[in-house]
Formats: C-alpha cells, structure tokens, sequence
C-alpha cells in the first residue's frame, strides 16, 4: 500500500505551532482538562482512579452510550469507538472496499477520503462540486458515476472546506439510490451539532439508512482534538465488525484517559456547542465585513456550518505564494486551497475565540501590502 504524502497535515506540522495567528484552524475552540472535569463533580476522582490498563477494542461501554446519544434510533452496540475519525476513515475503506471494487468521493475534500479509497486498490471516481455553480451538488452526475460494483459513495455534511450543509433533498436522494444500487454510504458528519442555524442540522446518515455509517469527531465542533477520538455509527453490525477487526491490527483500543473524558464531554456536549457555536456567530460577521472591504481580493459562498471557509484569491496570484507571504510578513497561518486541489483558493477559519486579532494582523498586512489590487 502507497499513500501519497499528506499535504494538508505536512503544512500543518511544518506552520501550526509557530505561526503566531492561526486563521485556518479545522477545529472549534478547546477548553483544558480542568475546564472539562469541572462539568461534573465526581469527574476528577474517576479521571484520578482509571487504571492505565488496555481498554476495549470497541470502546468502553459508558462512552460508547453517550456516543449513541448523539443520534436518534441507536444503541451502544450501534457505535464503534476510534483512535481519531482518521482511524475510523481508514478502518471504513479497508474493511469495504477491495481490488476491483468501486468507490465515489465527494470533492473538494479532506485528502485522506480520497487517498484512503484509493489505497485499497479499489477503482475511485470523484463527485467533483465546483465554485462556478455555488458549491452545489449535482445528484445526476452521482448517479452517471455509479458502476454494479460500486460498493461505498463518501460524503461531507457540514462540509470541509467549504463550511457548507448539504441540502435536505440531496441526502434523501443519496439514501434512495443507496438502496437502489446497494452501496453504503459513509457519511462524514465530524461538523455535526455546529450548524450556524441548528434548525438547519441534517438527520445522521446512520439514521437514514440501515447501512450507513456516520463517521463522529470530539475534535472538531466539540473543540477537543487532544482527546485524538472518533467513532463509527452504524445499524450494521457485519460492517462495524469488518472494522473491529482492522483495528486490531491499527490501535488496538483507544487511550483510557480520552475515553473518559470523550464520555464526560459528550455528556455535556449541548454545553460545548453552545459556546463554539456563539464564537462562530460573534466571528462570522466579522469575516463577511472584511470581504466586503477586501471585494477586489477575495469571495465566497458564504458558509452555514462548522468554522471553516472556503474563500477564492481574486487576484490570480499562486495561492501558495500568497499564503507563505502572509506568513512571512504577518505572522498569519493560511490554508492554501491547493491541498485540496483547489489552487484558487484559502481556507479561513472561524471558530476560535482568537480569530478577530488574526484577522486584524492580516488586514493590517494588506493594508501596507504594495502589491495588491
């Protein structure tokens, strides 16, 4: 098995923890340990108390309880937790896709649901969304893509790296051509319970389907990617077995200390949204009135979930080249839109409660900047 490199995560970890002002960021704000165990009061003497043995493979029990509360009709032994949604991306594809199989992936997209499918061997074709159109999904085309021996079709709600929610009617018309042609889908929703309206949230795919798998994240709208966990969701057990048995060749088991923690953070998930979901809002308008300002530079399709955006250089200028500069000169970390084979565009984030002075140091920089428009 050969994996291209990683291109996002190689920018990250050359940039991330020197840069200054991080104005890219995937994940929401995170709180310390303390802030965390301070959400219920037996919390630290059972974080004190856990034995650092090995834990199940599929999770423990009491945090795989909470995760099934995150969706409507599922149980404990509807869930599968993961070392990172990483781990759980992998374990979907090598546990359902082989040589001669079929897969489609939603793009733009996070380059490991690409490059993950296609290092099982499986043929991959993309379901390629694009700018010019506003970002929209064009179902026929999906439905052109899919072969007899299409076996899994990836998608992204709320979605990276354009913040966007799919539209209701295209999640109905996905699980309709699911049963139609037998494929499952593997529905990345690590955005979930962060829409900037939540009347807006979409049903879980695993609650759609009796096949589906919902991919989960503590990292991203929860705001706590130290805790390194995902998990699977699924009524399909044979699936979610498949994957228990990778993952016995992956990580084993997760770390006890993250399970107990993911467990308390998800029983007071509504607390951490809230407060992730107030600095999206407070931060959103800030970001729409320096595109305003800076209209002869930069546009979007004005997100609706996550706090992340998808904005495109007007300018013509190498996004690369952009983006190392606003680094060099403002101490601004950027994400070049070319990690995901978008080279017109940069990925801007939202969500944390720093964002205003990094947008502040970035404007200052173009404002003293000859060369632009």
């Amino acid at each position: 098995m050969r994996i291209p490199p990683f291109r996002i995560e190689r920018y990250y970890d050359r940039h991330e923890f020197t840069a200054r002002h991080m104005l890219s960021s995937s994940d929401a704000e995170s709180r310390s340990v303390s802030e965390l165990l301070a959400l219920e009061p037996e919390a630290e003497r059972r974080l004190g108390a856990l034995r650092l043995g090995y834990t199940e493979a599929r999770g423990a029990p009491p945090l795989r309880a909470q995760v099934s509360r995150v969706y409507d009709g599922l149980a404990p032994e509807d869930t599968l937790v993961c070392s990172s949604a990483e781990e759980g991306i992998f374990l979907v594809y090598h546990s359902l896709l082989e040589p001669g199989d079929h897969a489609v992936v939603e793009t733009p997209c996070y380059q490991s649901a690409l490059e993950l499918a296609r290092s099982t061997g499986a043929h991959v074709s993309t379901w390629s969304r694009h700018y010019e159109d506003g970002w929209v999904h064009d179902v026929d085309a999906l439905e052109r893509l899919l072969r007899p021996t299409t076996r899994v079709v990836y998608i992204n709600s709320p979605h990276n790296p354009t913040g966007l929610i799919m539209p209701t009617e295209v999640l109905e018309r996905v699980v309709e051509l699911s049963r139609e042609h037998g494929f499952t889908i593997f529905s990345d929703e690590v955005y979930r319970e962060l829409e900037h309206d939540p009347s807006a949230r979409l049903p879980a795919a695993c609650e759609l389907s009796p096949t589906a798998i919902s991919l989960g994240s503590i990292s991203k709208s929860y705001g706590l990617p130290g805790l390194r966990l995902g998990w699977l969701a699924s009524h399909d057990h044979e699936a979610l077995e498949r994957a228990v048995d990778l993952k016995h060749y992956t990580s084993i088991c997760s770390s006890g200390p993250s399970e107990l923690l993911t467990e308390l953070a998800l029983k007071h998930r509504e607390t951490l949204t809230e407060r992730n979901l107030a600095i999206v809002r407070r931060n959103l308008p800030l970001l729409d009135a320096f595109l305003e300002r800076r209209a002869g530079w930069f546009e979007w399709v004005r997100p609706n979930g996550g706090p992340i955006g998808f904005v495109r250089v007007k300018t013509g200028e190498d996004v690369d080249a952009f983006c190392a500069r606003v680094l060099a000169g403002a101490d601004v970390l950027l994400l070049p839109g070319s990690v995901y084979d978008q080279p017109g565009f940069v990925r801007v984030a939202y969500g944390r409660e720093n964002m205003p002075a990094a947008l502040a140091a970035l404007e200052r920089y173009l404002d003293a900047d000859a060369a632009g428009p």
